[in-house]
């Protein structure tokens, strides 16, 4: 365990000699300013229609931030066999990947709440807050899914592309759902009931993203704490489920 923490320590360390901080205090001046920018164009409801674009610009881009985080510092410690001097202490591979994750997650942590702190400009505390613990559940996923990539591909182009697809295809995942199904129903043949069956299997799959972090907390102030369990039970199922995976991709490795 004094293992796992170590390792996470010094990954959350790394992360942060990145010039992580700088970088999200340049990100959140220009999404400021531009948020502002588009309140002054806006006619009626700017405070609303401002809440909803700066979340979802921090949404997609603590996303990226995450994903590329995780895929270039795994890659660079592959590359630099900092990998290899590590394992060849007494430290398993399962100790070593759990390290690596929570140092992750507490950069998907710090993310998190970097956007929370900004949104409170527009939105009330609770709204926020609620917000804030459903971009973290997306995040972990994220960073989750990026180190399994990581593991199967070692590179990092393909590793972020193949993250990028998981979590668009997550987020959208029920729009294709519904355009499959009025199209079963209008035409009712036999390639329209595969192609819905086809996209359940898919749905069914992935995590449903496109109920985390929703932009009618942010505008509408629908949000309630009930919501969030779902949320925190499909998070907690695919945390499970990818590290499961990583885990035995990583062992299969011959390093």
């Amino acid at each position: 365990m004094n293992a796992t923490l170590t390792i996470a320590g010094y990954t959350f360390i790394e992360v942060l000699r990145n010039r992580l901080v700088r970088f999200i205090g340049v990100f959140i001046l220009l999404a400021l300013l531009l948020t502002e920018f588009i309140g002054e164009l806006t006619i009626t409801e700017t405070v609303p229609v401002q809440s909803a674009f700066l979340g979802a610009l921090l949404r997609f881009f603590t996303v990226i931030v995450t994903s590329l985080f995780v895929i270039t510092g795994m890659v660079r410690e592959f590359n630099d066999k900092g990998l290899m001097l590590v394992l060849s202490l007494p430290i398993s591979r399962a100790n070593y990947l759990l390290g690596k994750l929570i140092g992750f997650s507490l950069l998907a942590i710090s993310l998190a709440t970097s956007g929370c702190f900004v949104l409170l400009i527009y939105v009330p505390w609770e709204q926020v807050t609620i917000w804030g613990i459903s971009i973290t559940c997306e995040l972990l996923i994220i960073a989750a899914f990026s180190l399994l990539c990581v593991f199967t591909f070692e590179q990092v182009t393909l590793a972020f592309v193949t993250t990028m697809a998981f979590y668009l295809l997550s987020r959208g995942i029920d729009g294709f759902q519904l355009m499959a199904s009025a199209r079963e129903i209008q035409t009712l043949g036999f390639a329209d009931q595969i192609i819905a069956r086809v996209i359940d299997a898919i749905a069914f799959v992935l995590p449903g993203l496109y109920q985390f972090t929703a932009s009618d907390w942010l505008v509408y102030h629908s949000g309630t704490w009930p919501m969030l369990l779902p949320i925190l039970g499909q998070t907690l199922i695919y945390l499970t489920m990818l590290t499961g995976m990583a885990l035995f991709d990583f062992y299969r490795k011959n390093l």
